[in-house]
């Protein structure tokens, strides 16, 4: 087995994902960086963290997760670190929303447990050792209007962390979540200022995040941490306490 350790980091080319490709990068992993539709900008930061690999698929396919797993096995011998970074939100009310929209949203929940499932298999369980790092929400806490299926979403990571800590007992395999509030990437970029103007009111902090802060986390749970598990750490200024 190789001796340098390896991250996988998918939705890793922009936003919390390429914050987390960057820190665990500096802290000696090799990152694997995972994209969709961002395949210009994780060129760029693969060639900006130097060591590490790319691999493309959409996770809500389960046919590229299957191929996602094997370019997997056959770039590395081994996987320390998992961070299920890669999410969509498709946002509409209740009455608006259609079935194909809410199955789209829930798709890439199924992604991101098979491929916690596949590299679990043929890396994780063989070791007996490893950390599962996944980006969940405030959201999936506090609900938020015309986000019913991303609220589910996201509430159900922290239900995965939760429940695979358990399945993982005395493997010595660390299952954590990492609950980001309102940070600032291209999605809360285009909130309307009134918005903004309201989210900023119930933050004690006063200013959104930055993808680094929740990078910071992230790192800390990759490297050390080494009696937490099965928890939700919430990254989010006071807005939400858990």
């Amino acid at each position: 087995m190789s001796e340098t350790k390896v991250a996988i980091v998918t939705g890793g080319g922009t936003g919390i994902g390429a914050a987390c490709v960057r820190e665990l990068a500096a802290r000696g992993f090799r990152v694997g960086i995972h994209y969709r539709s961002s395949g210009n900008a994780s060129e760029a930061l693969l060639a900006e963290i130097g060591a590490g690999f790319l691999v493309a698929a959409d996770l809500a396919d389960i046919s590229q997760v299957e191929a996602m797993a094997d370019r997997i096995k056959q770039e590395t011998d081994r996987v320390d670190v998992l961070v299920n970074n890669a999410g969509v939100s498709i946002d509409a009310d209740l009455q608006r929303m259609k079935i194909e929209q809410f199955d789209a949203q829930r798709a890439t929940l199924r992604g991101v447990w098979y491929l916690t499932k596949r590299l679990l298999r043929h890396f994780m369980l063989r070791a007996d050792s490893g950390r599962i790092i996944n980006i969940s929400s405030v959201i999936g806490h506090t609900g938020n209007a015309g986000q019913i299926p991303y609220a589910m979403e996201k509430a159900a990571l922290d239900a995965l962390t939760k429940s695979l800590a358990r399945e993982l007992k005395g493997r010595n395999i660390l299952v954590n979540s990492v609950a980001p509030g309102f940070i600032v990437t291209r999605m809360t970029a285009g909130l309307p200022e009134e918005v903004k103007a309201d989210i900023l009111g119930r933050i004690p902090l006063g200013r959104m995040g930055r993808p680094e802060e929740v990078a910071e986390v992230v790192g800390f749970l990759a490297t050390a941490g080494s009696y937490i598990t099965g928890t939700v750490i919430h990254v989010n200024g006071g807005m939400y306490g858990g």
